[in-house]
């Protein structure tokens, strides 16, 4: 078994409802561990679109990365996740962003998530979960990535945490 954190963000329609969905149907796919609070986000790089929830769940699989890859893009599917504009609107986005100690580069993916040193939006809650856990190339604890991000604003948001948990 293999640890996995999943990034996951929403900002089409019921954000937390898409969450709490992507969630459950993740529970089919790896062994969910624990789930980070929810932190409102602005977008990044495409800004004229509605803010983001996001949060990261901790996982235990034993897919293969391209297996979780695979099964992570169905429920994005199953979720009505079209890919019509680069970094726009999403019901649901899930992203590997570590996946034990293991380094993957291929043309489909690529592990470490290769910006989310330079995203709060994906920093903040996976240090809620993991604040000492060391990036496997760049070697920085997740605080420390977090620390150095440049400004964006990710704030908790208690309510969608409260919807999302259940």
């Amino acid at each position: 078994m293999k640890t996995a954190y999943l990034g996951l963000g929403s900002n089409v329609g019921d954000r937390e409802e898409n969450l709490r969905a992507a969630i459950e149907r993740l529970r089919a796919v790896v062994q969910v561990l624990r789930i980070s609070p929810v932190y409102e986000t602005d977008p990044v790089e495409f800004t004229e679109q509605r803010r983001f929830l996001n949060l990261v769940v901790e996982a235990e699989t034993e897919l293969f990365p391209m297996q979780l890859l695979t099964r992570t893009a169905r429920v994005e599917r199953e979720l009505g996740r079209l890919r019509t504009v680069a970094k726009g609107p999403r019901t649901i986005d899930i992203d590997i962003l570590l996946y034990g100690k293991t380094a993957v580069r291929s043309g489909r993916l690529e592990i470490p998530h290769p910006r989310m040193a330079e995203r709060r939006f994906v920093l903040a809650p996976l240090a809620d979960l993991a604040p000492d856990l060391r990036h496997p190339v760049n070697r920085r604890t997740v605080r420390e990535m977090l620390d150095a991000a440049p400004e964006q604003m990710v704030r908790l948001d208690v309510l969608a945490t409260r919807k999302v948990a259940g």
